[in-house]
């Protein structure tokens, strides 16, 4: 049995992250054996079932590069230098000790950059150049990566979370209810040196939402930077604002989300796991990469949050949810063309690993 070593931002609390392992594993099948790079890998075997080593650990990686037949990334957003160029030096160097023992390496799923720095630059070209196979989730990361230098084949595909099934009513268990009203999730973000505004922004927002007899429920995506954020924006109206927060699975979380009329996504996976159980989403960019979802959902282009007004939000919205029949025929329409795109992450790791199609 074929033996994958996943590498990725995985276990680290942040949903969408898990969502794309997940996706990638369950069409993966289980004629493989694979091991994830987890930063909590009790709590990924817990929940998922899935043996893990703490992402972190050099010799534990080592050991587990002996034993594998691929060092797989089964996507993200890993090659950026946003945060800091640390990201791109740890990921590109898991790369180059995966070819120095010989090992195939698969970067499947990738949306790439932004990557500003010097360094940054050089070391995800070089990390690329060194794949064996290499499929990206968007349109735009392909161009970034030639700009950069990268001379290998690059295909596109889709984000491995479309991969995920339907969820199960159990996946629901704690029934989150908002009566006969409508309800929106809002799944924001913190931004460095801008979270006042941010704060701001959705808070009145939401105000504007309660008084037209719309319920807005804030979605929490990353349990360590969402949390405090979501937080502040309902103290900024008395505490009232319902929230989806510490949902420990991406399944429960789509299971929520079906219960919703629409999303408010400036977090790229809230937008994808809504559209995985029909909901339309109205994106706010914040990066490329949301913007790129946008369009390839012809969801129409996504708001930039520079600049942005809560009337601005909310009138749009409001366009927005009166094509609302229109848009979620869209969306599942668009989702099951996403799935069969991202197959090609499966296929792509076949063909390294010359095991042909499944």
């Amino acid at each position: 049995m074929p033996h994958l070593l996943l590498a990725g931002h995985f276990g680290c609390g942040n949903i969408g992250d898990d969502a794309i392992l997940l996706g990638f594993i369950h069409r993966l099948g289980g004629e493989f054996d694979v091991t994830v790079m987890s930063g909590a890998p009790e709590e990924t075997y817990r929940h998922y079932g899935l043996r893990s080593i703490p992402r972190r650990d050099s010799a534990a990686f080592d050991e587990e590069l002996k034993n594998c037949d691929a060092l797989v990334f089964p996507g993200g957003s890993v090659f950026q230098d946003v945060t800091s160029v640390g990201s791109v030096a740890y990921y590109s160097g898991l790369v180059k000790k995966a070819k120095k023992a010989g090992k195939k390496v698969a970067l499947v799923g990738q949306g790439v950059g932004p990557v500003k720095s010097f360094f940054g630059k050089r070391m995800t070209a070089g990390a690329f150049n060194m794949a064996d196979a290499i499929v990206c989730r968007d349109p735009q990361s392909p161009s970034t990566l030639k700009e950069l230098g990268v001379k290998v084949p690059i295909r596109v595909g889709a984000d491995c979370a479309f991969l995920l099934p339907e969820p199960s009513a159990s996946d629901d268990s704690a029934g989150f209810q908002v009566g006969s009203m409508k309800a929106v999730g809002i799944a924001p973000r913190p931004i460095k040196g801008d979270e006042k505004r941010i704060i701001e922004l959705f808070g009145s927002f939401c105000r504007l939402c309660f008084n037209s007899g719309t319920v807005p429920v804030l979605l929490e995506m990353d349990s360590k930077h969402d949390g405090p954020l979501l937080q502040e924006i309902s103290k900024s109206q008395g505490g009232k604002v319902p929230d989806m927060r510490r949902l420990q699975t991406p399944m429960q979380l789509q299971g929520r989300l079906r219960r919703l009329d629409a999303v408010i996504a400036v977090r790229l996976h809230a937008g994808i796991l809504a559209s995985t159980v029909g909901v339309p989403s109205l994106m706010v960019s914040y990066d490329p990469k949301v913007s790129a979802f946008a369009k390839m959902m012809d969801f129409g282009a996504a708001l930039n949050l520079e600049g942005l007004t809560a009337q601005r939000l909310f009138d749009q919205y409001q366009a927005f949810y009166k094509d609302k029949e229109r848009l979620t025929k869209l969306v599942v329409r668009k989702r099951e063309e996403m799935a069969k795109s991202a197959e090609m992450n499966i296929e792509a790791v076949l063909e390294c690993l010359k095991l042909g199609s499944k």
